[in-house]
């Protein structure tokens, strides 16, 4: 007799913040694509993208919304200009704290006008206290590695690898010590929306995540580190590896030839990237390969002027480009490394910020690409591509790593498993 699965109604809370939209509304396509109703709560800038998935939409209203590509720029520039102080502020004022009482307002609205039975959310302070005051049971989602201050696995945003020995422990063991007193005051400025609320209040900025029945992190465990420490709710669901809809229709994309295809991807929002997309496009012209190069939706195409033998343009679906591709040169966004990796693609990471140093050096130690840096010039970044196509063990390690997230898919359960089995637990 055929399993019947149980039918409900999903929210999906989330703002366009670039990679993590993609596995959160792929998450809401193949709920859909199992007979679920799916209401996705975001920025008017992805209700095309919201719909395109088969999903229901409503916008924010009282929290700050994203209406344009210039509008996600301009706020991009502001929170990662300037000192760390600076950008500190900029992410307490705009997106953690000044803003989680908005969120908070239309997660609670929104239930009350479309009751579900299950609310998803992104891991924003304010999306997850209005979840948690609906009373339906919540997912959080993580969209990338796992990225909560744990002991034995390394601080986000370092580049590390898990600590060694003493050094290593206290060098790591200092490092959260100064982040959670960061945390805790952010903490602080929650607890009076906490309160409005009816919650009872937080020491710990990821005490919201200890309240939601299931923490679902968008990676494999296979290539994230790990750690006993991990809280019980928390589970590797595997990565959400569905192209974003201004991707999937892309027109054409692939360069005329025989050589190898390699693929140039990096953010698909604004992180100053044009010359080194520029730096990486003159790079392919003196190699005997064709280029594909992405800009993404913040850059033209016209700002990137390539050799003959690489076609700019914005936006290139990655599950057409990457059966055919050699090599993928990528500033190591999860989504991008991770599809790469699935498709046994081996890597040239050139990190520029946000988790895309942890990204790379997890990239390193299963060898399935090269590091340059992100000021190299065009002779280093084609003598990595050079390295990264003519030596066969990255290639090896990278389709070793595909048929492990393959297996993966198979035999554990996925992130539509867990959503769906809130609905009876």
């Amino acid at each position: 007799m055929a399993e019947t699965r149980p039918r409900g109604r999903f929210l999906l809370t989330a703002i366009d913040a670039g990679g993590t939209l993609p596995p959160a509304l792929g998450l809401a396509a193949e709920l859909v694509r199992r007979g679920q109703a799916v209401l996705v709560l975001s920025d008017p800038i992805s209700e095309a993208a919201v719909r395109a998935a088969g999903c229901d939409f409503r916008p924010w209203r009282q929290a700050p919304h994203i209406d344009s590509i210039d509008e996600q720029t301009a706020l991009i520039t502001d929170m990662e200009k300037g000192s760390g102080l600076h950008q500190l502020q900029v992410a307490r004022d705009r997106i953690v704290v000044g803003p989680a009482a908005g969120y908070a307002a239309d997660v609670v609205a929104t239930v009350r006008e479309h009751p579900v039975d299950v609310v998803l959310s992104d891991g924003l302070p304010g999306m997850l206290i209005g979840a948690q005051a609906t009373g339906r049971p919540i997912a959080a989602l993580m969209a990338n590695i796992y990225l909560r201050p744990t002991p034995g696995m390394p601080v986000m945003a370092s580049g590390w690898l898990p600590p060694r020995g003493p050094l290593g422990r206290a060098r790591d063991a200092l490092i959260r010590t100064a982040m959670g007193m960061v945390l805790d005051r952010f903490a602080g400025g929650l607890n009076p929306v906490l309160a409005a609320n009816g919650r009872p209040p937080v020491r710990d900025l990821f005490e919201l995540f200890d309240r939601c029945a299931e923490v679902l992190v968008l990676t494999s465990p296979s290539f994230d580190f790990s750690s006993p420490h991990i809280p019980a709710n928390v589970h590797f669901v595997g990565p959400q590896l569905d192209d974003p809809a201004w991707a999937a229709e892309a027109g054409d994309w692939r360069p005329p030839g025989e050589a190898p295809l390699v693929l140039i991807a990096a953010s698909s929002i604004y992180q100053d990237q044009v010359d080194l997309l520029r730096r990486v496009a003159t790079a392919l012209g003196g190699l005997p390969v064709r280029g594909v190069l992405t800009t993404g939706r913040a850059v033209d195409p016209a700002e990137v002027p390539a050799p003959a033998n690489v076609r700019v343009v914005r936006a290139a679906p990655h599950r057409a480009v990457l059966p055919e591709a050699a090599a993928v040169v990528t500033h190591a966004g999860h989504g991008t490394v991770l599809k790469a990796l699935a498709a046994a693609v081996p890597l040239v990471c050139m990190p520029m910020g946000r988790d895309q140093k942890d990204n790379t050096v997890r990239v390193l130690r299963l060898g399935a690409g090269v590091r340059v840096s992100r000021k190299a010039q065009p002779a280093e970044i084609a003598a990595a591509v050079r390295r990264v196509l003519d030596e066969p063990g990255y290639a090896d390690a990278a389709r070793r790593f595909a048929e492990v997230l393959a297996v993966e898919a198979k035999t554990r359960p996925s992130a539509a498993d867990r959503a769906e089995g809130l609905l009876t637990g």
